[in-house]
């Protein structure tokens, strides 16, 4: 059976391997067009194929007959509404979220509105949401208003009429008891099934969509679970006895129902993958990496089958907790099939004969298939981004170094085709955060221009980051101003040390903390960068104590004192706004009037200190737009800009 997959591949593959070719330049907006499609799922019977396309900017759900792939609708919203995520709930109806855009958010807004649509169009309704329906002129009881943000909890496939959704109240407080209900997928009525026994749970329906598990954690560490019986009751505390887990998430029951899946820590290491039991209150470890956490824990939405774990030190590579499980044999002959790709299997039918095949990778933006087991065949349906070919995309690899502490730092460099590596431009990308997100190897439209403009970039996973256990995370406690930097700067000299780079035509860039640092990393080394460029940052560290709406919320303020510390000197030492009489370099500031995350109040410290100092700077202000890049003619603007500043600054 490999073997005729691996055949009917042949041609995708030779069509798609590089060839060594002039380096082509491609136009701004190839790359700041966004992806085409997304979201790409089958229906439990495998009957439709739904998919998320974009083809006036705004998200519209387009569904599919499977084999003909006739149109059989089209879900779209009007003014600045699109669709959101999305569930099939029944053989025949999906449940929609509806979303809002505004500017350069980060994300669309969404405020819990849920809608319901057969797939040939018929029956849609406003089933969940604030708004609700109006009362007035019917004995029909309708669907009320539900004042808080709703989403799928379990979209009970198996249950011609009804789904769960978990709410977060809007109850004035910022972290509320969550609330679970079943909800009629027809009419909106629901009823409630169950409050969360302390706030912001998150809960995981067993194999039958019986609530039986919930988590949550008061300060972000010590968890605590509470675990309830199929038919309901009370909530119960889970004592686990000396057993002392951190970061835990609760994944999928297993077939039995008396085991759970989870991902925790212990001591602050990397997560590990466990099966909890319910009855002996025991864990046994499945799988663990020694540096890095799971990237993902993938349970399949119809079977609950637990058949993978992606994990990404430096290439991404999968475990399986059952290696001859059928998705775990059909995702490994696929990721030999498609080598060179992380393949991941997106979607399922009821029956798990069809699967939607996702395959991506460093210059592969993504490209969607449609998996048959019966004729295992592998049919094509379409790239993620058609303007972008992976041949005319540079290679990423994983690079590591060890820091001016002793410390491994992981991260990875972006090398520009048909040019000798060695006496590159680089530009320094640091990734925002810097607590919880990180870098990943894959494929960036941001890295991708520079290289195609022959620039190197560099991505570093600094302490603090994400993904490599609470220890390293915590690493970068109170350190953003020096340690976090020195990680950043140990990386560039390492590739200058290597030759790749050349030391006098660098330049540093982030957004939201990747702009703090840009601009820290330059004051902290003057003479290493060309010049600077801070998108939506944050550049005054006692300011952020007093605006925005981080410092809005209690838990907010909490988080703040933990990560920053609270001495006002140290504070001022680690701010950009109060040291520019250290930094030499040129600064380009790109920065949003509304954006919430890193107010304008930001942008405004900084530029008085630049002002007083006489440094040069350029400054965009885009007064109605928040954080983030989202609408693609601000990405356009933004890149075109970027490009003309690097220009002036790096011989290219």
């Amino acid at each position: 059976m490999r073997k005729n997959l691996i055949m009917c591949l042949f041609f995708l593959f030779i069509t798609s391997t590089y060839t060594a070719s002039a380096q082509t330049i491609l136009p701004v907006e190839s790359f700041s067009k966004s992806a085409d499609y997304g979201q790409v799922k089958l229906s439990p019977t495998g009957k439709y194929l739904s998919v998320i396309t974009k083809p006036e900017g705004k998200s519209v759900l387009v569904i599919l007959d499977a084999k003909t792939f006739k149109i059989q609708h089209a879900v779209k919203f009007k003014s600045n509404a699109q669709v959101g995520s999305y569930s099939w709930v029944s053989d025949e109806r999906v449940v929609l979220g509806k979303e809002y855009l505004k500017g350069w958010q980060d994300h669309p807004q969404y405020h819990g509105e849920l809608f319901g649509v057969n797939a040939d169009g018929s029956r849609g309704k406003y089933l969940v949401g604030y708004q609700g329906e109006m009362q007035t002129g019917s004995r029909i009881k309708k669907a009320t208003p539900l004042k808080g943000t709703s989403y799928v909890l379990d979209p009970l496939v198996n249950d011609d009429r009804k789904m769960l959704i978990v709410t977060y109240p809007w109850n004035g407080g910022g972290e509320p008891h969550t609330v679970v209900y079943d909800v009629d997928i027809f009419s909106g009525k629901r009823r409630k099934i169950t409050t969360s026994p302390s706030r912001m749970a998150q809960f995981i329906t067993d194999h039958e969509g019986n609530v039986r598990a919930a988590v949550s954690s008061d300060d972000y560490i010590k968890p605590t679970i509470y675990t309830r019986e199929k038919s309901g009751g009370d909530w119960q505390l889970l004592d686990l006895g000396a057993l002392n887990y951190s970061d835990v998430r609760l994944h999928a029951f297993d077939e039995s129902g008396d085991n759970i899946y989870v991902t925790a820590s212990l001591e602050g290491e990397p997560k590990g993958l466990y099966k909890l039991s319910l009855k002996t209150k025991s864990a046994i470890l499945l799988h663990k990496e020694k540096n890095v956490s799971p990237k993902k824990v993938w349970i399949d939405e119809i079977s609950k089958e637990l058949f993978a774990i992606e994990t990404e030190l430096g290439y991404p590579t999968y475990a399986f907790v059952d290696g001859q499980s059928d998705k775990s044999m059909r995702l490994k002959s696929l990721l030999h099939s498609l080598e060179g790709n992380q393949v991941q299997l997106v979607s399922s039918t009821r029956n798990g004969d069809t699967s939607i095949i996702f395959a991506s990778s460093d210059r592969n933006p993504g490209q969607y298939y449609l998996y048959d087991a019966g004729e295992n065949s592998l049919r094509f349906l379409f790239p993620t981004r058609s303007l972008l070919k992976p041949e005319q995309m540079a290679v990423t690899k994983p690079i590591s170094y060890t820091s001016r502490d002793g410390l491994t730092i992981y991260g990875y460099i972006t090398l520009p085709n048909n040019i000798k590596h060695e006496n590159l431009p680089l530009v320094v990308m640091p990734h925002g955060g810097p607590h919880g997100p990180r870098d990943w190897w894959a494929f960036d439209p941001d890295a991708q221009l520079l290289a195609n403009r022959g620039i190197a970039v560099l991505k570093v996973n600094f302490r603090g980051s994400g993904g490599f256990g609470r220890n390293f995370e915590h690493a970068g406690h109170q350190k953003w101003g020096a340690e976090i930097q020195f990680d950043i700067i140990d990386g560039v000299k390492h590739l200058v040390e290597q030759g790749t780079v050349d030391k006098n035509n660098m330049c540093i860039m982030g957004a939201s903390f990747g702009g703090y640092s840009a601009l820290q990393s330059a004051i902290l080394e003057p003479e290493m960068f060309q010049c600077v460029i801070g998108v939506v940052g944050v550049y005054d560290l006692p300011l952020m104590f007093k605006e925005g709406d981080i410092a809005g919320r209690d838990s907010g303020q909490r988080y703040l004192r933990k990560v920053l510390g609270t001495d006002e000197a140290q504070l001022k030492a680690f701010s950009p706004s109060y040291n520019i009489g250290k930094l030499k370099a040129p600064v380009l500031i790109v920065h949003g009037g509304e954006d919430q995350r890193a107010p304008i109040e930001q942008a405004e410290s900084l530029i008085a200190a630049l002002k007083k100092a006489k440094h040069p700077y350029i400054y965009e202000l885009l007064e109605d737009e928040g954080h983030g890049f989202y609408k693609q003619e601000h990405r356009t603007r933004y890149y075109q800009q970027v490009l003309a500043f690097l220009n002036q600054n790096l011989k290219l």
